[in-house]
């Protein structure tokens, strides 16, 4: 207390000794109880007096800003250290040639902004930012201690500048800090204390989509898996974990960190780690793997690894799946779901064996098993059976019936990639069609899924598995088990879609009813109403022309039935029809000459 009013007169006199015995006396109090010592200095109104002081001659100018910087660490001085107006003259100081000047400067400045909108607002309206930049640029090549202390400072400020602060931190990639912080990583990474600053300020980079370009355009990778490979504590393996899994959504990135040799300190972690039941060790072998598969969803980087199914990672996946970590399995599984994105890799797979091991993966989740695990073995599977070579191959090694073990899952997730592997699997095989669309189970659960309102991704699967067991087996026994269901009035709520491509699957099968069961549905295709809806459908000028083509043959084929025929007659359906024989698609125009003659003759 005593210092701070001596400290008030001698502000004014200017005398620099008794100054800076003033100044020790503050940083000794503030060493020993920062946090009192802050509140007095505040209380005191020294604050502003302080603002004078920060000018580049005087010899006490480092230890004024040695003292902003620690009372800055406590979040109540930092809007008052704005308030007094110390950034500008801050700001002014960071253009010294004193390198503790420099040192204690960046120090303040980054205390003030940490956790502060109002300290790092001051600071970009004064332009600290870019002078900052400048001065990594420059001195980014010298090794000194001394120098290395003052570019971790740095780096540190510009951190607490932008840190979860989006328009600040793009603001920095447009000065061009990338390049420079993936030099000084290069240059400097003896240097844990300043390697660890640069890990810190990629990790809060990548998160922002317009930095991946600028990465991409640098060497990070390399230097990453260089760095990456020398660590052997855990905690330091975690930063660069950290900065490689947002770097890594980015494909070209994902290449970089391929070839830079990524992939072969992932699948040693998972070696090391894989029997380890220590928390440390589980957390970093799904952190290794989870990394794997993501580097596998880039195409490039995901036929490099493939390497014709010869590939030693490809490999190595592969025996991941039949191990006993829940993990790997996963991981396993998701990288072959991922392998699966062409045709090639597919029918390499099959050929392989591979659904065999999927086929046992999943048969040790039917009880009680793992979500995650079934929902990434049924996605490679559905992939896998994308290739028209594959269907077959797949069915006769009893993909079904250990798809189908999964019907009692309740969880949205795994319905979604069951029916949509049946769908693939289903596809032009009309004998694997009849066979499940006479599966009564099967079927009811569908109907039942194609109420699930709350999950547009399951009811949509549901619908589309329906209609296709009809459209692929033509079978009338299919039709009547659907019939028998319920699941009538799902197809004609299908009809509706505001997806084309549902809306025709549920026509194509609706005219296959209608031409093979009319009698059997004739009830229910009353009761959905669809005859409105198909001249709803017809009218609407926004119906693509397939939907308009698909709704007319329906119409045809529904006037083998008495009451439906009566329905449309009802709602003068030649007036529309006639109105499409001019319409600008060829196949629309013939198919309403058709329908008119037809609807003319049966009236």
């Amino acid at each position: 207390i005593d210092t701070l009013k001596k400290l008030k007169i001698t502000a004014v006199d200017r005398t620099e000794d008794s100054l800076e015995g003033c100044l020790d006396c503050l940083l000794q109090a503030l060493a020993q109880n920062n946090m009192e010592t802050s509140e007095k200095i505040q209380g005191s109104g020294i604050l502003q007096l302080f603002a004078s002081l920060l000018i580049p001659q005087s010899s006490c100018t480092a230890k004024v800003a040695n003292i902003i910087a620690e009372v800055a660490k406590n979040e109540f001085m930092r809007i008052p250290c704005v308030d007094a107006g110390l950034i500008s003259p801050l700001v002014q100081l960071l253009n010294s040639k004193d390198q503790e000047v420099l040192l204690q400067t960046g120090r303040a400045l980054g205390n003030i902004c940490y956790d502060s909108h109002e300290g790092r607002s001051a600071v970009d309206q004064a332009g600290g930012a870019q002078i900052v930049v400048d001065h990594l640029r420059s001195l980014c090549s010298i090794t000194d201690p001394a120098n290395e202390k003052l570019l971790t400072v740095f780096c540190g400020m510009l951190m607490n500048y932008s840190n979860e602060n989006d328009s600040l931190q793009a603001q920095l990639i447009n000065m061009g800090v990338i390049p420079t912080l993936v030099k000084l990583l290069g240059i400097h990474c003896q240097n844990a204390a300043l390697t660890e600053m640069c890990l810190v300020a990629f990790g809060n980079l990548a998160e922002l989509e317009s930095s991946k370009e600028q990465f991409a355009s640098t060497n990070i990778a390399e230097e990453l898996v260089k760095l990456f490979k020398k660590q052997i504590e855990h905690d330091k393996r975690e930063m660069i974990f950290e900065v490689l899994a947002p770097l890594a959504e980015n494909d070209a990135i994902k290449l970089q960190l391929v070839e830079a040799g990524l992939v072969e300190c992932l699948l040693e972690i998972v070696q090391q780690k894989v029997d380890s039941d220590k928390e440390d060790d589980i957390a970093e072998l799904k952190t290794a793997s989870d990394l794997m598969v993501l580097l596998l969803l880039g195409d490039e980087s995901m036929q490099k690894l493939f390497e014709g199914g010869k590939g030693n990672v490809f490999q190595r996946v592969l025996s991941w799946i039949p191990s006993n970590n829940h993990q790997l399995q996963l991981a396993g599984a998701l990288a072959i779901a991922n392998f699966a994105r062409n045709d090639g890799n597919c029918i390499h797979m099959v050929d392989n064996g591979i659904v065999e091991k999927l086929m046992d993966l999943l048969d040790r989740h039917v009880e009680d098993g793992n979500v995650t695990v079934q929902h990434a073995a049924l996605s490679a599977l559905r992939n896998l059976a994308i290739p028209v070579v594959n269907k077959a191959k797949m069915l006769s090694a009893g993909v079904t019936e250990a798809v189908l073990k999964f019907l009692k899952s309740e969880m949205p997730p795994v319905q979604f990639k069951l029916l949509g592997t049946l769908r693939m699997l289903i596809d032009a095989q009309a004998e694997a069609a009849e066979q499940l669309g006479k599966n009564v189970k099967l079927v009811e659960r569908l109907v039942e899924w194609c109420e699930a309102k709350d999950h547009a991704g399951v009811m949509g699967e549901s619908n589309r598995l329906l209609s296709a067991l009809i459209r692929h087996s033509k079978s009338k026994d299919v039709i009547k088990t659907i019939v028998q269901s319920g699941g009538i009035k799902h197809l004609v709520t299908m009809a509706t879609s505001e997806h084309v491509i549902m809306q025709n699957e549920a026509l194509v099968a609706l005219a296959l009813i209608a031409a093979l069961e009319l009698g059997t549905a004739e009830k229910d295709l009353e009761s959905a109403k669809l005859v409105q809806i198909l001249h709803r459908l017809l009218e609407d000028e926004r119906s693509a022309p397939e939907i308009k083509y698909n709704s007319m043959v329906l119409i045809c084929a529904l006037m083998g039935s008495e009451s439906l025929h009566k329905e449309v007659q009802d709602l003068a359906f030649l007036d529309v029809v006639s109105k499409l024989r001019s319409h600008e698609n060829k196949s629309v125009a013939q198919q309403a000459s058709l329908t008119e003659q037809r609807l003319t003759v049966d009236s």
